[in-house]
């Protein structure tokens, strides 16, 4: 400790004369030093890459004033390039989150005694607990000023309309003896992160896939994808770009019946992310980590809503849906349909909790996927969505038609009533099909066979229903999954048909940024992937309330004033989320602790 403090002292000057070079490797080696463990463990190696010089930029948000620390972009590399090792080491279970924390820490300390000879890699340590803790909670529990993320699959459905969406899993070392069911995934900081401006491409895909392995399934990588890449990006979505994803650094999976605490290290020389650098700012997050885990009361607080905005307001909508229909009645037109949307912008009294909202909602979201989203320095994507995408595992993909809407009854009697009322109407039919349709030619376009079956139901969720169908088939070849996102997104139930004229029209006639509310949000696997439509949306502001964002398809046939109600009726679930704030003093109080 003593010759740490006297390089210390040597380096300094240096360090003041030229930070840019000096600040990173003295701080560093100065920490290393003072953190060395004469303990050591064995570390698995791989196949070294060649290596070359690359700047990388740093993340930064204008209209924040918070320091962001340089973190690796894995979009800037070159995807043909493998990456040098990509592992997952299973520790001994241990019974609770501190515990799991503990066990980690000694990890990092035998980790920094051991640098692997290699270029790039990514490595997972996760400790399994002997006990089901909700990820959301784990979560709630973290600082909010980390990049964090969030996504939990669908149950399964008592009306047997839809899969059970959790996901079997190893523990990537081939010991098949650790197998549970994945609920839900929490993550805060980030390994590795990707983003750029321009839209979505195969070269970014591959650039994700390239630190992702089907040997190692539970290293993922979260994230989502803007409506309209080609639109202007506005302030509130800058921190997102056109697309984020994060491999987080430290994850906390809700397995059925126990969970799991993970760490995560990706690293890579080619992009002026070494090993060490990786290290220390693992251990910069995990001094952030809680290990104390808080039960959430899920009900409501009671916080009033102080304002609310629409844009467009009422009069505005009606002359957006009166310009689609005669677009859509004109002869010489191509539009079919065209999805609408609306912003609403709502203040409480105080900042809103995005994820303690977002826990409350899981009480009636059974039939939903949950997700929330939020990269440095910016607001929190949180949604509550009952529409897939689409769900690969190795060749096998599925994706579902979800549209026309009713509410659900009071009594039984009556929600029969309007199940019937939505099956026989044919305005609704002619939406529901354009979507169905549609959605079985691009898989067509990639699959082998496809099977639609169910062909029409109606899907019931807590608050309402819809019209549904199942679609499922086999791709030719796995890089066909950047095909299937890119050619169903965005689907005709969240922007129309034909998809150009659609989109064309929504940026002349919509006055607000969409940003990632109805785009592709979930996650990229090695053998699996998952996709929701980002519908059922907010974006949460500290200091600014919440952007509340909801949809509805113009056709032949439709009402401005009935379109005006299902837009009411599909915002308060999102209404009543943010009127679902758990009180401060709650958090501890009154509430079970675990440890």
């Amino acid at each position: 400790m003593v010759w740490a403090g006297v390089i210390f002292l040597i380096m300094w000057p240096l360090y003041c004369s030229s930070p840019k070079i000096m600040a990173g490797a003295v701080v560093r080696h100065y920490l290393t030093t003072c953190f060395m463990d004469s303990e050591t463990t064995k570390c698995k190696i791989s196949y070294a890459l060649h290596s070359h010089t690359r700047s990388l930029p740093l993340f930064h948000n204008k209209y924040e004033t918070r320091r962001v620390v340089a973190l690796m972009n894995g979009c800037e590399g070159d995807p043909k390039l493998p990456i040098g090792s990509i592992e997952t080491r299973t520790l001994t279970a241990v019974p609770s989150p501190s515990k799991a924390m503990e066990r980690l820490d000694v990890a990092i300390r035998d980790l920094k005694c051991n640098t692997p000879p290699l270029t790039s890699g990514i490595l997972r340590l996760q400790v399994p607990i002997e006990e089901q803790i909700e990820a959301i909670e784990w979560l709630h529990a973290q600082h909010d000023n980390l990049p964090r993320c969030f996504f939990s699959g669908r149950r399964s459905r008592a009306n047997g309309n839809g899969s059970n969406l959790l996901m079997d899993i190893g523990n990537g070392n081939g010991d098949t003896s650790f197998t549970h069911n994945l609920v839900g995934a929490a993550g805060v900081g980030s390994a590795v992160f990707f983003q750029q401006l321009h839209p979505f491409s195969y070269h970014d895909w591959r650039s994700i896939k390239r630190f992702l392995s089907a040997k190692c399934p539970l290293i993922r990588a979260y994230g989502a994808i803007r409506f309209d890449a080609t639109a202007n990006i506005s302030p509130e979505w800058k921190a997102f770009g056109s697309f984020y994803f994060m491999v987080p650094q430290v994850e906390f999976d809700e397995l059925e019946g126990s969970s799991m605490l993970a760490i995560t290290i990706a690293w890579d020389n080619a992009l002026s992310w070494t090993w060490d650098e990786a290290i220390h700012s693992l251990e910069t997050t995990m001094q952030q980590i809680a290990s104390v885990v808080v039960k959430l009361k899920k009900e409501a607080s009671g916080e009033p809503i102080l304002s609310k905005t629409h844009v467009p307001n009422k009069t505005h909508w009606d002359l957006a849906v009166k310009k689609a229909l005669q677009e859509i009645n004109t002869s010489s037109s191509q539009l079919v349909k065209v999805v609408l949307a609306r912003s609403s912008r709502i203040l409480t009294a105080t900042n809103i909790d995005p994820i303690a909202s977002l826990a409350c909602l899981q009480v009636e979201g059974e039939d939903a996927y949950q997700f929330c989203l939020q990269p440095p320095n910016g607001p929190a994507f949180v949604g509550n969505t009952p529409e897939r995408l689409f769900h690969r595992k190795w060749l096998s993909i599925s994706s579902e038609a979800l549209a026309a809407t009713r509410a659900r009854g009071e009594s039984s009697d009556l929600d029969l009533q309007l199940e019937h009322d939505l099956l026989s109407s044919p305005k609704d039919h002619l939406e529901f099909t354009v979507v169905r349709e549609n959605i079985q030619n691009k898989l067509e376009s990639v699959c082998d066979r496809v099977v639609v079956e169910p062909k029409k139901t109606v899907r019931k969720l807590r608050r309402i229903q819809h019209l549904y169908a199942q679609l499922s088939g086999n791709l030719r070849r796995e890089d066909d999954e950047f095909e299937i996102l890119s050619s169903l997104h965005p689907t005709p139930a969240v922007c129309g048909l034909p998809k150009e004229a659609a989109r064309l029209f929504i940026s002349e006639t919509e006055m607000f940024d969409r940003g990632m509310y109805a785009g592709p949000v979930g996650w990229f696997g090695g053998g699996e992937s998952e996709f929701a439509v980002g519908i059922r949306s907010a974006l949460v502001e500290k200091d600014s309330g919440a952007l509340v964002y909801a949809g509805t398809g113009i056709v032949e046939g439709s009402n401005p004033s009935s379109e005006w109600d299902e837009l009411e009726l599909k915002t308060s679930q999102c209404t009543k989320l943010l009127q679902l704030e758990v009180p401060k003093q709650s958090k501890v109080e009154n509430l079970e602790i675990i440890y």
